[in-house]
This record gives C-alpha cells, structure tokens and sequence, in this order.
C-alpha cells in the first residue's frame, strides 16, 4: 500500500497596505516583533559605550557630578529646603528619574531620523525604534541606582515601607518619556528643527520639575496643576517612595492623567503619520 503524499507546507502570505486616515493602534504587532525590539535595545547599549574610555562608570559619572553642582549652588549657597533629608541625597534621588527621562527623550526624539536607513529599505512596525530608544536607557538607571543605595547607608537613612512603589514610578517616567518621544520623533521627521528645540525643552524641563527643589515650596492649592507637568509626579513621588519625603498625592494622580493624554495622543498621531516616514526621512 502506497503512503499518501505529504501535504505541500503552506507559506503565510503578508500583504502590506498604506493606511489611511485614524488607524487602529495595531500595538499587537509590538509582540510579533519582540526579537526586533530586544536586538534595537541591545545595539543602543553597545553603542553608547563603544570606544568610550570609562564605559558604563558614564552612568554614575553624569549624576554624580550633577548632584555635587546642585549640592554646592543650591543646597548649601541658596539653602534650598531638602525636605528633611540631607540636600546631597535629596538631589541624587530626583537626578535618577529625571535622567532616565531626560536621556529617554532625546533618544527616542532623534531615533527615526538616526534610523532613517532601516526604516527606508524593510518594513517593521516603527513604533518599535523611539520604544527601544527610551528602554535602553533603563540600564543606566539601574548602575546609577547603585550608588543611590551606598548614599543611603553612608547617610543612614532607611528605605521607607513604600519602597516597592518605586517601580511604579520608573514605569511612570519611561512611559512619560515615550509619549513625548513619539510626538517629537514623528514631528521630528517632517520638520528637523524639531531636534534643536530637544535639548533646549529638556533644560525647561529640568528647573520646572522639582529636581534640586520640593515641590512642598509651592501652595497647597497648586500642587494639582504642578502635576500638569508629568515628571514632578515621578521625582516627588520616587523620592518619597525612597526617601520618605512629603507628597501631594492630587500632584501625582494629575500627573498620571496628563501622561496617559499624551501617550494615547502619541500614539494615534504616530500611527498616521508613520506612512510617510520612509518618503520624507
């Protein structure tokens, strides 16, 4: 008796078509594509080291020369309030969340104009690259939060019981960089000018976020409308989640709020304009 002939195995066939108008956000693609993603982060790393003399110490180096500056100007000339902590810790803590951000944004701002050949010659969801652009600056944050803890012990100041929110509050500041990332990358791509105006709104950014100064010097009454600005919710509330400092808590729900406004807006505005990356990169 003959064995039937095997079946022919059949290929899936992928049609790729321009959208049109308000598309679906299609974020089920970012699965499919997770080997892309990890192997984008993974290149970021490397080259944000390669042939650098002190390597990953550039991690430490940054806040650590920040906070000593800070500590000098404002906590002991201007006497800046720290919250009952001492100034120097008060500062590393705040520099840590607002470096992730700060990094996280220019990368992710300038990442399809630096990518401009991938994204020319394959297809792949885009949303993938100022994503793997603000995770790679995770690593940084991790080496850099190693010293944070040696301040803590040399200080003596214990972790408070809401130390596991600090999580929290990394994924607040990631997400806040990539919403604003995904709408200075997009624009980014269509006007190039877009890439001057980065750092210069990351150094706005910087002083209007209780960074070197408690958000406790505003009135209580302004403190919902501070949290208009994403990142005083993150710094107040990592600093209190490590620290024990004070916290407005009507400050980190409006900053939770205006995040997700400007990820949802992000991500729609990325999405339709994404199909003409390749013809205007």
């Amino acid at each position: 008796m003959n064995p039937s002939p095997q079946q022919p195995e059949t290929i899936p066939t992928i049609i790729i078509q321009p959208t049109t108008g308000w598309v679906s956000l299609r974020l089920q693609e970012l699965v499919e594509y997770r080997d892309l993603l990890f192997f984008l982060v993974w290149r970021d790393i490397q080259v944000r080291y390669k042939q650098t003399v002190l390597g990953v110490a550039w991690a430490l180096i940054q806040p650590l020369l920040a906070m000593l500056i800070f500590s000098v100007f404002f906590g002991r000339l201007a006497k800046i309030p720290s919250d009952g902590v001492p100034y120097p810790i008060f500062a590393y803590c705040g520099l840590l969340p607002w470096q992730l951000f700060s990094h996280a944004l220019t990368e992710s701002g300038n990442s399809l104009v630096a990518n401009e050949r991938l994204i020319t010659k394959v297809y792949f969801p885009r949303l993938v690259i100022p994503l793997s652009a603000v995770l790679a600056g995770l690593v940084d944050f991790m080496i850099a939060s190693l010293l944070l803890i040696g301040m803590m012990i040399s200080f003596h100041v214990m972790p408070t019981a809401a130390v596991w929110t600090a999580p929290f509050f990394v994924v607040l500041a990631v997400t806040t960089a990539l919403a604003a990332g995904l709408w200075l990358s997009a624009l980014n791509v269509r006007y190039r000018d877009i890439r001057y105006t980065i750092p210069f709104l990351a150094q706005f950014l910087l002083f209007a976020t209780p960074v070197v100064y408690p958000s406790s010097l505003l009135p209580h009454r302004w403190q919902s409308v501070y949290g208009l600005n994403p990142m005083a919710g993150v710094v107040e509330g990592f600093r209190w989640a490590m620290l024990g400092t004070q916290l407005s808590w009507g400050l980190v729900a409006t900053s939770v709020a205006s995040t997700l406004v400007l990820l949802i807006g992000g991500l729609f505005y990325f999405r339709r304009t994404e199909r003409t990356f390749a013809d205007l990169i």
